[in-house]
């Protein structure tokens, strides 16, 4: 019998804004009108300067460990935009710019890294999950959020973010082979910075790209550049369409590249040659899209200090509020925990006593007689 191919296949790359301002117009004309192009680099802008001051919190002891956006802005803002906003967004840690075009309030990120849980109550009507610290376990979560709209029903898919790293990790894997073999209306965004923590992608995967770990699973796979935010809202968009037609994944790798350390608690300089950092300096989204937006006579020098002093009063303001926040209370893990207490947590959450309730079941009635006379 003779030999026959049994896949053959290919990975396309979009690029439509590159690093050196030159803008595809077949591609870009009128993927995003000039008005949204505008409030688009606005809100970068304010992103960057919310990330310098998350950075100097970290520093002067104000908040804990916080990783830097810086470089990857684009990635995460061009899939929001191309999403809606009743379609969820299950992120990991480096999505701010997404979350807050999404709708998520900005404190709520401060409030996450100073350790406070309220940080991770998302308000009703979000469509996002709490942050991710943990490698790949958020696209299960997505997988299930996608599986659940279908289910019921519902017009709504799930567009979930990760790293180069977490592609190694099972969670990737499991999450991948779900929503393929089970139809599910799931992105999958690979943000492919060149580093996991301190291992470089060519360590992990000796493929030519990490895009095509999806075609295992039999889903629609791209490479795009990540730092060019019409390629991702492209990109995103015609994954967005195929979830809704077909309920069909799509693995979407963007490669980009985190200016900063991986966190406050890392020393890129280690293991990061300075020159590779330089290279990818030019290459920063906002840059560009600057430059993009001058060419077409839609942004000047004066409007760029507007925006700067607004971005310097909207994230003090932001900084204000988180920190100014009322002090929670203990009974406030008892009232969020479930949406009808049972009596014995009841009992325990008006009483402030649990050391010796349970050792002698009468102090539960004793307890009762207080908090009800």
């Amino acid at each position: 019998m003779p030999i026959t191919t049994v896949l053959d296949t290919k990975i396309r790359r979009i690029s439509i804004l590159n690093e050196h301002g030159d803008f595809d117009a077949e591609l870009g004309e009128g993927l995003i009108p000039d008005d949204d192009q505008v409030r688009l680099y606005e809100h970068l802008v304010v992103c960057r300067q919310y990330d310098e001051v998350a950075f100097k919190l970290q520093r002067s002891g104000r908040m804990g460990t916080y990783p830097q956006n810086k470089g990857q802005e684009a990635t995460s803002l061009g899939a929001a935009y191309a999403l809606r906003r009743d379609d969820w967004m299950v992120t990991c840690y480096r999505e701010n710019a997404g979350l807050f075009w999404h709708g998520l309030p900005m404190e709520h990120i401060l409030l996450s890294w100073m350790g406070d849980e309220r940080g991770n109550r998302i308000p009703e009507g979000v469509y996002c999950t709490p942050l991710a610290v943990p490698i790949g376990t958020q696209m299960l979560h997505a997988a299930g959020l996608a599986w659940a709209a279908k289910y019921r029903g519902e017009d709504r898919i799930a567009c979930t973010f990760f790293g180069d790293g977490a592609t190694s990790e099972g969670d990737f894997h499991e999450a991948a082979n779900f929503s393929a073999n089970l139809d599910l209306p799931v992105i999958f965004v690979c943000q492919n910075n060149s580093w996991a923590i301190s291992v470089p992608t060519k360590i992990q995967c000796s493929a030519p790209t990490l895009a095509q770990r999806g075609i295992a699973y039999g889903m629609e796979c791209v490479q795009v550049d990540g730092n060019d935010i019409f390629a991702m809202v492209k990109a995103t968009a015609e994954a967005a369409d195929r979830a809704r037609r077909e309920s069909r994944p799509t693995f979407i790798e963007a490669v980009t590249y985190r200016l900063g350390d991986h966190t406050t608690a890392d020393d890129a300089r280690r293991y990061r040659d300075q020159d590779e950092v330089d290279a990818w300096m030019k290459r920063d989204p906002m840059i560009r899209f600057r430059r993009h937006l001058e060419d077409r006579r839609l942004w000047d020098s004066q409007k760029q200090a507007d925006i700067q002093k607004r971005a310097e009063k909207e994230v003090a303001a932001v900084v204000k509020r988180a920190e100014e926040i009322a002090a929670p209370h203990a009974r406030d893990m008892f009232d969020h925990m479930f949406a009808e207490l049972p009596e014995e947590l009841r009992v325990q959450r008006d009483t402030m006593r649990t050391s010796s309730i349970g050792q002698d079941p009468a102090q539960i009635e004793d307890a009762v007689e207080v908090t009800n006379p």
